[in-house]
């Protein structure tokens, strides 16, 4: 006769226990940094970045720039890394993969990826201006390389990539065939991560004059003492759609640098346009780019001065627009900044709300990474009810599709706007 087994329920827990998977040791004869228990789950989802306080101890003695591998408290592999000891980020991860060998071949790899996509998406058929290696969302934290025409400029903005810096260059060299690889790690993180500032020719020579193509819009750049690389690529699509609404309006660009947005609106049949930045030259090559595009002169003005003080005094004149712009530089580059920066965007959002005509369009935008967008549509509203306005989100709209976002680095999603219609 057959008996009935018994189980206890301490010993039916433990049958159904699920079982915890062992990450894999890998032999590695460098240096390794162990993540405290706990501490690894942002590894497992893929995220890229392990600041400081999250390791429990280094075993070697890495330089910074060193590939280090990063394990678990047991002593499993979780990702290679480049090590920075002067960073809060103290790594960043190149690979996930144990059996991958980070050499000049791996990071070939990985640019001729990148280089992939955007021939994929077909981007160079509107624009010889796009970014072609987007950072950690492209596999290579630290690095951005932007494309003006034959010109390549590089950014380095981490320690593994300035460990890398020659190896790069070579291989965008060969893949790309620049007439100039143009450097500039000169950016405020370059600081952070204890690296010094270059600005600089790195390969080739840099044409005297640089333009670039965009929608049919001709807009010569600055690689050397521009923002950023020289220009605001990721704005692409936006440009386009407000050169698509301004048609009949009187717009108002502020922050217009070299006067992207009010290229198109021009373009675009703008009524008039008034372009408002505190830089002198900017303002000189934003009037060169209207005539190098052989648009009416007489329907742009120009103004030198701090966006703040000048819309206070555009309100107080009692002027009206169609269309406004509001692209401001970053207020916030982290979310330590958020609460101050959110009084910078509600003013200026709150005085734009202010000069719009009934009907009216708001084209507001962030690029401060420590600004989600829920936190910038919130900062928006306040500034429509200090206002006394209705307004309607049109669109919600990012950067161009040659900044593609990791969905596991969601930081890569910076630049966020809204098009808003004030209400009749």
């Amino acid at each position: 006769m057959n008996q009935k087994r018994h189980t206890s329920p301490d010993r039916r827990r433990e049958q159904h226990k699920p079982q915890v998977s062992k990450a894999p040791r890998v032999a590695f004869d460098g240096a390794r940094l162990i993540i405290q228990a706990g501490r690894e789950k942002s590894l497992l989802r893929r995220h890229p970045w392990v600041f400081s306080g999250a390791i429990e101890r280094i075993e070697g003695k890495p330089a910074s720039g060193d590939t280090v591998q990063l394990c678990d408290a047991q002593g499993g592999f979780l990702a290679w890394a480049a090590y920075n000891p002067q960073s809060q980020i103290c790594a960043r991860a190149w690979s996930w993969q144990g059996d991958e060998k980070i050499d000049a071949n791996f990071f070939r790899r990985k640019i001729t990826g990148a280089l992939n996509a955007r021939r994929d998406l077909k981007l160079a058929q509107h624009s010889n201006g796009m970014r072609l290696i987007h950072g950690e969302s492209d596999g290579l934290p630290g690095l951005i390389v932007d494309q003006y025409a034959d010109v390549l400029v590089l950014q380095l903005g981490s320690a593994g990539t300035e460990r890398w810096r020659e190896t790069f260059a070579d291989i965008l060299q060969e893949l790309c065939n620049p007439v100039c690889i143009y450097e500039r790690s000169d950016s405020d993180g370059r600081e952070l991560e204890g690296l010094e500032i270059r600005n600089a020719v790195l390969r080739g020579a840099l044409p005297e004059n640089l333009s670039i193509t965009e929608n049919g819009v001709r807009i010569a750049v600055d690689v050397a003492a521009g923002q950023k690389t020289g220009f605001y690529l990721d704005q692409r699509d936006n440009r386009a759609q407000i050169g698509a609404l301004a048609e009949g309006r009187d717009v108002l660009n502020c922050f217009c640098y070299t006067g992207g947005f009010s290229l198109y609106a021009l373009r675009g049949g703008a009524k008039s346009v008034l372009s408002i930045d505190a830089s002198a030259e900017a303002l000189q090559l934003a009037q060169c780019n209207v005539a190098l595009n052989g648009l009416d002169a007489g329907r742009a003005e120009w103004l030198d001065a701090d966006v703040f003080a000048a819309l206070r005094k555009l309100r107080d004149q009692n002027r009206k627009f169609d269309l406004i712009i509001l692209d401001p530089p970053k207020f916030a580059p982290t979310a330590a900044f958020a609460e101050k920066a959110a009084r910078g965007y509600k003013d200026i959002n709150l005085l734009g709300f202010k000069l719009l005509r009934p009907g009216g369009l708001l084209a507001t935008y962030s690029c401060s990474g420590g600004i989600s967008d829920d936190l910038f549509q919130k900062i928006i509203a306040g500034a429509a009810l200090d206002a006394g306005v209705d307004a309607q989100i049109v669109s919600r709209v990012h950067a161009a599709a040659d900044h593609p976002v990791l969905l596991s680095f969601p930081e890569g999603a910076y630049l966020k706007g809204l098009v808003l219609r004030v209400a009749n």
